[in-house]
C-alpha cells in the first residue's frame, strides 16, 4: 500500500470510480449509470477515504433488506365475484390448501346459472354448444387443463383431474368429455332457457362484434396464497358468446390465461383471449415480477406489449390480475371498467382497475 500511495503521489492522473449497480433496486426499469472523475494527486489520506467508503458500501449492499411481513392467506379474483372470494377465503381461513381454494372459489361461479361466461348457463357457441375451457396449476407447477369440454358444469374440477390422474396436461372435446364421465361427473345440459333465448335472437341476424365489457365479467381466474406461502391459481370460462364452433382462447392455456410460480408469484388474465396469447401475457407478468417489477408494475407492462403491438387496441378489452410471493396483488386494462376482488385479514374488497384508457 505504501509503494502504490508514493506511486500516486508522484504522477498526476485521471481516476474513474464506476458506481456499482445495486441489484436490490428492482423497481426501475432502467438504472441510471453515473461516474464521478477526479482529476489530480490522490494522497495517502484521499486513498484511505476511498478504502473506507468501499468498506462501508460493502457493509450496506450485505446487509438484511427490511422486507414487509407476507400478506396470507390472501385469494384475488378477476371481477366482482365476492361469493367466489368467499369461498375460497373460507377454505384458507381453516387451513385448506391454496389449490382447493380455487377450485372451490371458481365452482361458485360455474354453479352459477346468472353467470353467462363461465360453467352452467354461459353463452353458447354460433351452433348452440356450450362449451367450457379451464385450467388449473399448483404451487409445485403442476397443471391440468380442458378444452371444448361440453355437458360437464365444473371444468375446472376435471382440469384438476387431468392434472392428478393422467400424465398429460390438456385433454381436449370428446377425450375430456370421456374422461370425465370415467371420473365420476354427471352428463348435463349446460344451455339455458335464457341463454338459448338469447342465441336465437342472435342468430336473426348473426353478426358477430364483441362488445367491450358487454356484461359484468366474463373469464373468472383465481389465486390464492395460504398460510403455508404456497400459492396455486385457476382460470375457468364458457369463452366468446356465439364464437365460431371449436374455437379456444387464452383461459386453458398454461402461461397465457394462468401462469403460477410458487417463488414468484401468479397471474391470471381476462378479455380478449387470442392478445393475450399473442403475448403469453400471465407468464409474461410473472416473468416481469422475477426481475423486480411490482404485480401493479408487471400487469401495466403486459397490457402495454399488447397495446404496442396491435393498432386496433381501442376495439378490445384485455385484463391481468397479479400477486407476488408477498401476498401485493396488482391489477391493469385497456378500458376503463375491469375490477377485482380481494379477501384478507383486513377486509373483502372489489378494486377497480386502472386502466390505459
Amino acid at each position: 500500500m505504501q509503494g502504490i500511495t508514493a506511486n500516486l503521489n508522484q504522477h498526476i492522473g485521471i481516476f474513474k470510480i464506476s458506481k456499482i449497480n445495486n441489484p436490490s433496486m428492482q423497481r426501475r426499469k432502467f438504472l441510471k449509470k453515473s461516474s464521478l472523475t477526479a482529476v489530480g494527486a490522490l494522497s495517502t489520506t484521499a486513498l484511505a477515504s476511498c478504502k473506507t467508503k468501499t468498506s462501508e458500501d460493502e457493509n450496506a449492499r450485505n446487509a438484511p433488506m427490511e422486507t414487509k411481513s407476507p400478506i396470507r392467506p390472501i385469494a384475488i379474483a378477476t371481477w366482482n365475484v365476492p361469493n367466489s372470494t368467499a369461498a375460497a377465503w373460507k377454505v384458507l381461513k381453516e387451513g385448506g390448501t391454496s389449490l382447493d381454494a380455487v377450485e372451490t372459489g371458481v365452482k361458485m361461479e360455474e354453479a352459477d346459472v346468472n353467470n353467462q361466461s363461465v360453467g352452467k348457463g354461459g353463452r353458447p357457441d354460433r351452433d348452440g354448444h356450450v362449451t367450457l375451457d379451464a385450467c388449473i396449476m399448483d404451487s409445485k407447477g403442476n397443471c391440468g387443463a380442458v378444452v371444448y369440454l361440453q355437458h360437464i358444469t365444473h371444468a375446472i374440477s376435471v382440469a384438476r383431474k387431468v392434472m392428478e390422474e393422467t400424465p398429460h396436461v390438456m385433454l381436449a372435446g370428446k377425450g375430456a368429455e370421456q374422461f370425465a364421465f370415467e371420473q365420476g361427473f354427471d352428463k348435463e345440459d349446460l344451455l339455458t332457457k335464457k341463454s338459448k333465448a338469447e342465441w336465437l335472437e342472435w342468430k336473426k341476424e348473426a353478426k358477430y362484434a364483441p362488445v367491450i365489457n358487454i356484461e359484468n365479467h366474463d373469464t373468472i381466474g383465481m389465486l390464492a396464497i395460504d398460510k403455508n406461502g404456497d400459492i396455486s391459481g385457476a382460470c375457468t370460462t364458457s369463452g366468446m358468446a356465439y364464437k365460431m364452433a371449436g374455437r379456444v382462447g387464452d383461459s386453458p392455456i398454461i402461461g397465457s390465461g394462468l401462469f403460477v410460480d410458487n417463488e414468484i408469484g401468479g397471474a391470471t388474465a381476462t378479455g380478449q383471449g387470442e392478445e393475450i396469447v399473442k403475448t403469453v401475457g400471465s407468464f409474461l407478468v410473472v416473468e416481469l415480477m422475477r426481475q423486480g417489477r411490482s404485480p401493479q408494475e408487471a400487469c401495466e407492462e403486459a397490457v402495454n406489449r399488447i397495446i404496442k403491438n396491435d393498432p386496433n387496441y381501442e376495439k378490445i378489452q384485455v385484463g391481468y390480475i397479479a400477486i407476488n410471493k408477498n401476498g401485493e396483488t396488482g391489477g391493469y386494462c385497456i378500458h376503463p371498467g375491469f375490477s377485482y376482488r380481494v379477501y384478507t385479514e383486513q377486509g373483502h374488497e372489489n378494486i377497480e382497475s386502472s386502466s390505459f384508457l
